[in-house]
């Protein structure tokens, strides 16, 4: 068995192998292996006995659920009007100049990802975003540099 299969399994056993429990098992990889690969898409379908393309429209419905490859730290920045009339445009040029990568791309180190989504919920301190899942707001280019060499040195 491998440890995808066993961490599927563990997981199934936790969480049960209803239609319900597909979320939770699917977060729980990704907690671990920071995307939904293909192999572990089918691998879930065959432990829970649903349809694979049942998994793979759930994975790609939710925006925190990733089937693609990504960086150990994946940077999420919020899209909405509120952080864009906030100066969200000039954070996110902050972090593509300083990181070398656009939005939907990982670093050629492997190290960051960057990604843009939906309200995070922080209007009220934009602009917003999130690495993993440590929470960033009122930011500005300045404050996001200071932030991501923080992540760099680690």
């Amino acid at each position: 068995m491998s440890p995808i299969q066993s961490l599927i399994k563990e997981l199934a056993d936790k969480h049960g192998r209803s239609r319900e429990s597909l979320l939770p098992v699917m977060q729980g990889v990704v907690e671990q292996e920071n995307y939904l690969s293909e192999y572990s898409m089918v691998e879930i379908a065959r432990e829970m006995d649903l349809p694979a393309a049942e998994v793979y429209g759930t994975a790609t419905f939710y925006s925190f659920l990733e089937v693609k490859k990504m960086g150990k730290y994946i940077i999420r920045m919020c899209k909405t009007i509120t952080c864009a009339m906030k100066g969200k445009s000039q954070v996110l040029f902050a972090i593509q100049d300083m990181l070398k990568i656009k939005v939907g791309e990982t670093s050629a180190d492997g190290r960051f990802s960057l990604l843009e989504t939906n309200c995070l919920g922080l209007c009220h301190k934009a602009p917003a975003m999130l690495i993993n899942h440590d929470i960033y707001t009122d930011l500005t280019p300045e404050k996001v540099r200071e932030i991501l060499t923080e992540y760099m040195s680690k």
